[in-house]
């Protein structure tokens, strides 16, 4: 008998196949003494281990590229972190294994993050991978992963770990659920990227037999379990005519009625170009500039490699627009030389726009190596600033481009309530906005985007995070100005609709997301994305505002 399970889909497609499950978590170590003696070598075993598993990040980072280049990075220089070797080193000392002195130091600043209720707290899977492979390298034993198998497959997980989700191939995972996670986590985020249809958030995922043939949607996250043939068929041809639809799509996007809706893509570097290209991007809406800056955290880099980097982004949209982010550190992305290492509350304390305007070097560097690398270009640059609070530091931003001589349209992220409900304040310094969904809703809900636990408050259909979006597209609207989208609340083909409908002129998401919007707004009137988005804001809750706006879009 068919059942049905429903967790939170992140990434579009249907994906028919049987069970295979996660290799098992790395076994605890053994608690036993060593001899005084042996802490040196000890020691010097467990750095070793710690160097060895942060160069193959790297090195999986190299050959993934793009996102998942910029996710193994920094997970890279979370195996470094030194407050964390200097415990490890402490264990060994009083008479730990290298292996136990990982396994514990680890323990204590994964118990450390989550009882505190840090931002950080949604790295948890990141750190967890991290020391598994640190002790499997130690203990000498395979790193458990993804399972070997001839045959394609349905990848179940309690949580897939960045350096396995980077490197999966499409040809053998048709699609994966996990128990934990949420809609913008890095597996959600570079499952969009790869193209694979996913579910996350689905508790007692892992319950599910090794065998067991399953129906993933990752579009409404709902799992059939042993699916009938009527129901695989179902699937199957609505997974064909959405393909039909998305080779029929091409150009600029637009409604039925020609009302244009610029479709620009969310790049991390200059590894992420090719792809957007290929999709048919009309420009980038969100150049994430951290990818340079995690390279060295000790030291920012210099303004020649920036210009390098940056022109070759900019290169490839000629007379196109590309949006580009200054540094948002902080957080989960701390860098040394940049932000404070003994915050409480990274998330609720120097980031962003914050870090930069503490040091204004750094961001008058990055400006300058951004005018540069645009010299020549008839490229349309636009610069933001991430964690924009109020108009004080609209004003700071727009200050800092004019003194670098920034020859830009400057803007400023909208990520903080006050941002949103105080739009046209803001708008009064800066030229355009742009409202990252991700870290709004965050904010909004008081739900780390990270926690599965709390994924239904990370869910961009709650109608109090909708209420923020139309004060902002409308404050924009009056100040005769523009506002996007680059959060992955965009990459929704249905919710791409409402946003439009709210009035937000241009939408940005990662490549693969693309041909999905493109082929959804060309179906639906402006009018009736309006109906659908007033009809999404008058619910009570994500998912009833989710129905409603569906109800309008397909004429019910």
């Amino acid at each position: 008998m068919q059942t049905t399970l429903r967790g939170v889909g992140v990434s579009h497609g249907v994906a028919i196949g049987e069970v295979r499950h996660m290799g098992t978590a790395v076994l605890e170590p053994p608690a036993k003494q060593i001899p005084a003696e042996e802490a040196e070598r000890e020691q010097g075993r467990a750095r070793q281990a710690v160097e060895a598993v942060a160069a193959d990040l790297i090195a999986r980072g190299n050959l993934a590229g793009g996102e998942a280049q910029h996710v193994l990075e920094a997970q890279a220089m979370m195996a470094q972190d030194p407050e964390l070797m200097a415990d490890v080193d402490r264990r060994i000392a009083v008479g730990s294994t290298a292996e136990r002195g990982v396994y514990d130091a680890f323990a204590s600043y994964r118990a450390l993050l989550a009882g505190a209720g840090e931002y950080l707290a949604g790295r948890v899977a990141d750190l967890d991978d991290v020391r598994n492979r640190i002790v499997a390298r130690l203990l000498g034993v395979p790193m458990p992963g993804v399972p070997d198998s001839d045959e394609p497959y349905v990848l179940i997980a309690r949580d897939l770990a960045p350096a396995d989700t980077a490197l999966l191939d499409p040809a053998l995972v048709l699609g994966f659920v996990t128990e934990e996670g949420g809609p913008t986590s890095h597996s959600a985020i570079l499952a969009r990227a790869l193209g694979v249809p996913a579910v996350v958030a689905l508790p007692g995922a892992g319950e599910l037999a090794e065998g067991t043939v399953v129906a993933v949607d990752g579009s409404t996250g709902e799992i059939f379990i042993e699916p009938s043939a009527e129901k695989r068929a179902e699937m199957e041809a609505s997974a064909a005519a959405r393909k039909a639809a998305l080779s029929a799509s091409t150009g600029p996007g637009a409604t039925s009625d020609g009302h244009k809706v610029p479709l620009l893509a969310n790049v991390g570097g200059p590894g992420d170009v090719p792809a957007a290209v290929e999709a048919g991007a009309e420009g980038v809406g969100l150049f994430r500039t951290e990818f340079l800056f995690l390279d060295d955290s000790k030291r920012a880099p210099s303004e020649e490699k920036q210009v390098a980097a940056y022109r070759a982004v900019l290169e490839a949209f000629p007379e196109g627009r590309v949006v580009v982010r200054v540094l948002d550190a902080g957080a989960d992305k701390p860098l040394d030389f940049l932000t404070p290492a003994d915050e409480p509350n990274p998330a609720l304390g120097v980031r962003g726009l914050r870090s930069l305007l503490d040091h204004p070097d750094v961001l008058s560097t990055q400006l300058t190596a951004l005018s540069k690398a645009a010299e020549g270009l008839p490229v349309h640059l636009e610069v933001m600033a991430p964690m924009v609070a109020d108009r004080a530091d609209a004003k700071a931003f727009a200050d800092a481009c004019r003194a670098a001589g920034l020859q830009a349209k400057f803007g400023a992220m909208v990520e903080i309530p006050s941002a949103a409900l105080r739009a046209r304040s803001v708008l009064k310094e800066v030229e355009f906005l742009s409202l990252g969904t991700n870290d709004l809703a965050q904010y909004t809900f008081a739900a780390d985007r990270q926690v599965g636990a709390v994924s239904r408050l990370q869910d961009p259909w709650q109608p109090a995070l909708l209420d923020l979006v139309a004060f902002s597209a409308e404050a924009a609207r009056a100040e005769g100005k523009s506002c996007g989208v680059c959060g992955e609340a965009a990459s929704d083909p249905l919710l791409a609709c409402v946003l439009t409908g709210l009035g937000v002129t241009s939408l940005s998401m990662g490549a693969a997301s693309i041909p999905y919007v493109r082929a959804t707004l060309a179906k639906h009137t402006l009018a009736q994305c309006e109906r659908a988005a007033s009809a999404a804001r008058a619910a009570d809750s994500a998912e009833e505002a989710r129905v409603a706006a569906q109800a309008v879009l397909s004429g019910e």
